[in-house]
C-alpha cells in the first residue's frame, strides 16, 4: 500500500503510518457529550475524522470506526468539579437525563448525516458499558494506582512514571500550572475513575459498584469501550486539540496502568474553530449550530466544504462572509458538474496526485485546489473529469454523486412557481416575488436572478 504520513501528537511529529494488522485500521473517535446541541465547532472534529476514514478506505484499508456517545460522567469542569452535564441539562429542560441524552444524540446523528459523514462501525454509549468501566477501574486498583476520597475513586498520577507523555508536560509542570481547588485529591492532575452519588441528591443515572453507588468518571468510558471494540493497543485515536492535556492524557494513563500498553499508537487532533477571530462561547451568543447556518443560507455540505478549506491542524476562522464564500464555491461546482457527460474512466494520474496530498497528513487544502484544476481542465473530456471528480469525492464527501452529470429537473409544482415568480417580477410585484422565493425554499430549492433570467438550484 502507498505510504501514509500522519502527525502523531504522541511523538509530536509527522510519522509514517504502520498498521497493527496489514490492510486494516482501527480508529476511535471521541464522540459528543449529549447534553446540548452540537456546535459547528464540535462538528469540525467529525468532518476531520470522516475524511481520515475515507482516505484510508480509498487507500485500500478495511476500517473499524468506533465513536462513543458520552451520556454520563462528564462534569461541568473537565477537572472533575461541578455537576454532571447530563444532570444539568435535565434540570434545564425539565426532563430526565435519559430523555435529554436521547434527544441530543438523535440531533447529533442527524447533523452528521446532513454533513454526509459515514456511519461509524460502532457507536457505544457510556451508560451501556458500566460493567466494562468497573472492570477496568478494578484492574487499575489492583496495580495500586488508585485511592478513595469522600466523593470518589481517583487515579494517582504520581504513581505512573510516564504520565504527561501525550501533552509533553512533566507532572511537576502540570501541578505548577494548575489553578483549581484540589479538595481531597492528592495532586491537581489526579482524576476521578468513579464518583459517588451525593447523599443529599437523587441522580437520574447511578449504579452500584464495589466502591459504592455512583457513576463513572468521564475518561474511563473511552478506554473501556475502545478496548472492547478495538482491542488494545489500537491504531488511531482522534479528537479536538482541547482533549490533549486532560481527557486523552488520562485515557492513555488508564490504559497503561490497567493493561501495560499504550492505548493507541497514533493520536491525531484537530485545531479549534474560531468565530470572527475569537473564541466560541455561549456567553457571546456565537455557538452556532447547523440550523443557525441554514437561516443564513449556508448548507451543511457548504460547511463541510468550508472545513476542508483549511488543514485540520490549523485554526479555522468562521465568519459569515467566509461561510458564504464556501457556499458560493460549492454552488459554482455543482452548477458546473451538472452539465458534464456521464462519468466513464478515471484519470489515474490526476487521482494519484490527489491521493498523494491526502495521504500526506490529510492535506485537504491542496486536494481542493486539484478539484478546481480538474474542473478548469479543457483538455480532458467532461466524462473523464466526472469520473475523476467522483473518485476525489469518495474522500472529500461532498455528495457530488447526486449532481455530477445530473441536470436539475423541476417538478411541475416548482415550474409553476417559477413561472408565477417571473410573472410577478415582470409586473414589478416584488413582494409577491419574494413570497414565491420562500415557497421555493420549502421545496428545497433556491432561486436567484441573473442577467440571463431566473436560476434555480437545489439547496445543498
Amino acid at each position: 500500500m502507498n505510504t501514509i504520513q500522519l502527525f502523531n501528537t504522541l511523538g509530536r511529529q509527522k510519522q509514517v503510518f504502520k498498521p497493527l494488522k496489514d490492510g486494516a485500521m482501527g480508529m476511535y473517535v471521541c464522540g459528543p457529550t449529549v447534553y446540548d446541541r452540537a456546535s459547528i465547532g464540535n462538528l469540525r472534529a467529525y468532518v476531520f475524522a470522516d475524511v481520515l476514514r475515507r482516505m484510508f478506505e480509498a487507500s485500500g484499508y478495511s476500517v473499524t470506526h468506533v465513536m462513543n456517545i458520552t451520556d454520563v460522567g462528564h462534569l461541568v469542569s473537565d477537572a472533575d468539579d461541578g455537576e454532571d452535564k447530563l444532570e444539568k441539562g435535565a434540570r434545564r429542560e425539565g426532563k430526565t437525563a435519559w430523555e435529554v441524552a436521547d434527544a441530543y444524540t438523535k440531533l447529533f446523528l442527524r447533523d452528521l448525516q446532513r454533513m454526509n459523514t459515514l456511519t461509524p462501525s460502532v457507536m457505544p454509549k457510556a451508560t451501556d458499558h458500566i460493567a466494562e468501566q468497573i472492570e477496568m477501574i478494578r484492574a487499575i486498583e489492583q496495580k495500586g494506582l488508585t485511592y478513595t476520597t469522600s466523593d470518589g475513586v481517583y487515579f494517582s498520577t504520581e504513581k505512573l512514571p510516564g504520565y504527561g507523555r501525550l501533552s509533553g508536560q512533566k507532572l511537576a509542570d502540570k501541578e505548577a500550572g494548575a489553578r483549581v481547588e484540589i479538595g481531597e485529591k492528592h495532586h491537581a492532575s489526579d482524576f476521578a475513575l468513579w464518583k459517588f452519588s451525593p447523599k443529599d441528591e437523587v441522580r437520574h443515572m447511578e449504579w452500584e459498584s464495589p466502591w459504592g453507588k455512583g457513576f463513572p468518571g468521564w475518561h474511563i468510558e473511552c478506554s473501556a469501550m475502545a478496548e472492547k471494540y478495538l482491542g488494545m493497543p489500537f491504531d488511531i485515536h482522534t479528537g479536538g486539540i482541547d482533549h490533549i492535556a486532560v481527557h486523552h492524557e488520562n485515557e492513555l494513563a488508564q490504559a497503561e496502568a490497567a493493561r501495560g500498553v499504550l492505548e493507541a499508537n497514533y493520536w491525531l487532533h484537530n485545531e479549534f474553530l474560531l468565530i470572527d477571530g475569537g473564541k466560541m462561547s455561549k456567553s457571546l451568543g456565537n455557538t452556532y449550530s447547523l440550523d443557525d447556518l441554514a437561516t443564513k443560507g449556508i448548507s451543511p455540505l457548504a460547511y463541510r466544504y468550508f472545513v476542508l478549506g483549511a488543514h485540520y491542524k490549523s485554526s479555522l476562522n468562521f465568519t459569515w462572509e467566509s461561510a458564504q464564500a464556501a457556499q458560493n464555491a460549492l454552488n459554482k461546482l455543482v452548477d458546473t458538474v451538472r452539465t458534464w457527460d456521464k462519468p466513464t474512466t478515471v484519470d489515474q494520474a490526476s487521482f494519484e496526485a490527489f491521493m498523494a496530498f491526502m495521504r500526506d497528513d490529510l492535506d485537504s487544502v491542496q486536494a481542493l485546489a486539484l478539484v478546481w484544476k480538474l474542473v478548469g481542465d479543457d483538455m480532458l473530456p467532461s466524462a473523464v473529469k466526472a469520473a475523476t471528480l467522483l473518485a476525489y469525492d469518495e474522500v472529500l464527501g461532498l455528495a457530488l454523486e447526486d449532481v455530477v452529470a445530473r441536470p436539475l429537473k423541476l417538478s411541475s409544482e416548482a415550474q409553476a412557481l417559477l413561472d408565477a415568480r417571473q410573472a410577478a417580477r415582470s409586473a414589478k410585484d416584488f413582494q409577491r416575488s419574494d413570497e414565491l422565493r420562500a415557497e421555493f425554499a420549502k421545496l428545497g430549492l433556491q432561486v436567484e436572478d441573473t442577467i440571463d433570467g431566473q436560476r434555480v438550484r437545489e439547496l445543498r
